[in-house]
């Protein structure tokens, strides 16, 4: 079942936040410090929370925010001389998870067999009766530095937030058995032909092999692992129907003649029932989803911007690429525009 509805209060840059979910894409845009990455961050610890008892919803947002100390109580949002409290609710469907927690000291373990809460814990009830798959890939790419990392990960407290080792648990799974369906085959073959190969693991270790032979992950572009890494979870199955994939600023390193075929692949998969959530900055996702989209796909735009009079962070949603406001992104392209005539004129006159 897909994530229906978001509400923040007093949490990191949100006073108040309440947010209707697309079932197929939601695209997050807005300047920096507005929240994106946060928002996806929430919704797939609640997500994460669904899947196991071990994985309960505090100890995911430690693990996944990384406040100082893991105390929860460096999320509440910051008011000169205020004790604060945050509440975070989530919905799927009838379903509802909440957390609240204080502007006061509690420490979180990342590791689940420790956990210790002076808090009372949400009642995770009928949430984790009903599962959902997701995935959030960061915005720096992991899988060349895969070897060992997960070993080393499960042993010592090392500062990196737990959205790594979970992509890389994700990317790790072998192939499903069985044929894959027609829909899934084509994006398959469509990523295949960009990246220029099929992956392989040898040894914790990825490859790319190719006509020319076995090339290791280190030595391949950032922009060409990252596809393989969409490659590896359509392949092994991590992207079923009824999952959800989080990916923050997909642009990233990635050269704007292939934006076409990470939209493709995400168009397709919203069409087999997958939700998505995109935080992205760049004008060319954005219009080559606007243009590949269709009157039966699902996607929502959702802009976050801070009031003048308040500087409070609020959003705005969309259902089609002209009618986000405010659009910085198409603003600045705007600007680019209108100068680069005046100088064009500039040159005429002269």
């Amino acid at each position: 079942m897909a994530l229906t509805r978001v509400e923040l209060e007093n949490f990191t840059a949100f006073r108040s936040l309440q947010l209707d979910l697309s079932p197929g894409i939601n695209v997050l845009v807005g300047a920096n410090g507005t929240g994106k990455t946060h928002l996806m961050k929430v919704c797939y610890a609640g997500c994460e929370a669904s899947r196991s008892p071990v994985d309960d919803f505090a100890r995911k947002l430690a693990a996944v925010f990384l406040p100082s100390g893991h105390r929860l109580k460096r999320l509440v949002r910051r008011e000169s001389g205020a004790d604060g409290k945050a509440t975070i609710r989530i919905c799927r469907g009838s379903l509802t998870l909440e957390q609240s927690f204080a502007s006061r000291p509690r420490l979180v373990s990342l590791r689940p067999s420790t956990f210790a809460s002076d808090e009372p814990e949400p009642e995770i009830g009928e949430w984790g009766h009903e599962p959902v798959e997701s995935v959030y890939i960061p915005v720096k790419e992991m899988l060349s530095n895969a070897p060992g990392f997960r070993s080393l990960y499960a042993k010592r407290e090392i500062h990196f937030e737990e959205t790594y080792r979970d992509v890389l648990d994700r990317a790790y799974l072998p192939a499903l058995r069985g044929p894959t369906d027609e829909r899934r085959e084509g994006l398959l073959t469509g990523l295949q032909k960009a990246v220029g190969g099929r992956v392989l693991v040898e040894n914790e270790e990825f490859f790319l092999r190719s006509e020319e032979g076995e090339i290791e992950f280190s030595l391949l572009a950032e922009g060409v692992r990252k596809l393989a890494l969409l490659w590896l979870l359509i392949r092994n199955g991590t992207l079923p129907s009824g999952s959800v994939l989080f990916w923050d600023e997909p642009e990233t390193n990635l050269n704007p003649k292939l934006f076409g075929v990470v939209v493709n692949t995400l168009l397709e998969l919203q069409r087999a029932d997958v939700q998505e959530f995109l935080a992205t900055h760049d004008y060319v996702i954005l219009k080559e989803l606007d243009l590949r989209t269709t009157t039966a796909d699902q996607v929502a735009f959702h802009a976050l911007y801070r009031q003048e009079e308040t500087g409070d962070v609020v959003c705005g949603s969309a259902r089609s690429y002209r009618s986000i406001a405010p659009n910085t992104i198409a603003d600045t392209f705007a600007d680019l525009y209108d100068r680069e005539t005046k100088r064009s004129l500039r040159g005429l006159a002269g």
